[in-house]
C-alpha cells in the first residue's frame, strides 16, 4: 500500500506510527510529531509517519484550485526536521478511499507490525471516516497495538487545523497563519524571466515559477525574507495581475524585490518566507505613483522585517 513499506518492514517492527494529511504541519500536527519521536525513542523504536498524497480532501471533492500548505518534498524535509525515522506515503486514490478502516488498519499491521498508533483528537479513517477514536482502539485491542490521542493546541478558543491557515492566507493575515504554523509560511520556486518592466522602471524583480497547487497569500504586497544559497535577504513581494500595466492579465505573478541585491539569479531555485502584509494590490494612474509607492514598500518591508519575531522557519 504505501510505497517502500516491504523493503524495510524488518527495520520498522514494532514502530509508533501516526496517520494524516499534515499540510502545513503546523503546531498541532508538530504536537502530534514530538509526541510520536519521544515515545518512539523511549522504547528504542522507529517513529513513522503515514500521509497521503494527493490530500484526501483535494481528492474527494475534486478540489483544483491552489489548496496545498506543503508539496510533499516540504512536508518530507520538515518531518525529518523533526526527528521522524521514516516517511511512507499512500497515493491516495479511489480504492484507497473505500477502504474499511479494518481493511486498511489490518494492511499496515501486516505490514510493519506497529506497537502504537497515535492520532488527533478528531483523527478519523477509512471510507466514510468510519474509523474514529473508538474504532481505532477497538481493532488496536484485536490486533495488538496501542492507540494515543493528542489533545489539541488552541487558537481563539478553536482547535488549531490547516483550514485556519488557508483562510488566513486567503485573507492576507500573516500574523494568524505564522501563529498557527509555528514559522513563516513560505513559497519556493523558480526564477523565471518576466515582462522586464521592474528592470525597465529602475527596481528590478526576481519572477518565481511556483508549484500550481502551491496555495499563495492573497493579491497584494508583502514584506518576506529571500533565502538564497543559504542567505536571508530582505525583500518585497508582490502578487496579483499588476493592474498598472494590464487591464486584463493572463495569469497571477509572483515577482521579488530583493533589496539592496544585484546578483543574477536567473535559473536558481529560492525561497520565500512570508512575514507580514504591506497592503492590497492596486492599480496605478501612472508609472510614477507606482514608483513612489514601490520605494515606500521597500521602507515599510525593512521596518518589518527588521522588527519580525516570527519563529525560526522549521521548513528550510
Amino acid at each position: 500500500m504505501a510505497e517502500g513499506c516491504k523493503e524495510r518492514k524488518s527495520s520498522m517492527k514494532r514502530a509508533w506510527i501516526t496517520i494524516g494529511s499534515f499540510d502545513g504541519i503546523h503546531l498541532g500536527h508538530q504536537k502530534i510529531i514530538n509526541n510520536l519521536v519521544e515515545g518512539a525513542k523511549r522504547t528504542d523504536v522507529p517513529s513513522i509517519v503515514i500521509t497521503f498524497f494527493p490530500h484526501p480532501a483535494a481528492y474527494i471533492k475534486k478540489i483544483t484550485d491552489p489548496y496545498y500548505l506543503t508539496s510533499p518534498e516540504e512536508k518530507d524535509r520538515i518531518l525529518s526536521k523533526l526527528g521522524v525515522s521514516s516517511i511512507l506515503t499512500v497515493h491516495f486514490n479511489h480504492c484507497i478511499s473505500r477502504l474499511s478502516p479494518r481493511d486498511f488498519i489490518s494492511s499496515l499491521h501486516r505490514q510493519l507490525k506497529f506497537s502504537c498508533l497515535l492520532v488527533g483528537y478528531d483523527f478519523r479513517l477509512g471510507a466514510d471516516r468510519e474509523g474514529d477514536l473508538g474504532r481505532l482502539e477497538y481493532l488496536g485491542n484485536k490486533m495488538g497495538f496501542c492507540v494515543r490521542a493528542i489533545a489539541p493546541l488552541q487558537h481563539q478558543s478553536k482547535p488549531i487545523s490547516s483550514s485556519i491557515i488557508r483562510a488566513a492566507l486567503e485573507n492576507g493575515d500573516l500574523s494568524t497563519a505564522n501563529t498557527i504554523l509555528g514559522y513563516p509560511y513560505s513559497i519556493e520556486g523558480l526564477v523565471v524571466h518576466g515582462d522586464g518592466r521592474g528592470k525597465h522602471i529602475g527596481i528590478p524583480t526576481a519572477n518565481l515559477s511556483v508549484w500550481k497547487k502551491k496555495l499563495l497569500p492573497a493579491k497584494g504586497v508583502y514584506a518576506a525574507f529571500a533565502l538564497i544559497n543559504r542567505r536571508k535577504f530582505p525583500t518585497v513581494v508582490s502578487i496579483g495581475f499588476r493592474p498598472t500595466f494590464y487591464e486584463i492579465a493572463e495569469q497571477q505573478t509572483v515577482e521579488a524585490h530583493i533589496i539592496n541585491f544585484s546578483d543574477q539569479i536567473y535559473g536558481m531555485q529560492i525561497k520565500l518566507q512570508f512575514i507580514s502584509r504591506l497592503r492590497q494590490e492596486k492599480k496605478y494612474t501612472s508609472v510614477n505613483e507606482l514608483m513612489e509607492q514601490i520605494r515606500k514598500d521597500i521602507s515599510d518591508a525593512e521596518e518589518a522585517l527588521t522588527n519580525d519575531t516570527t519563529p525560526t522557519d522549521i521548513s528550510s
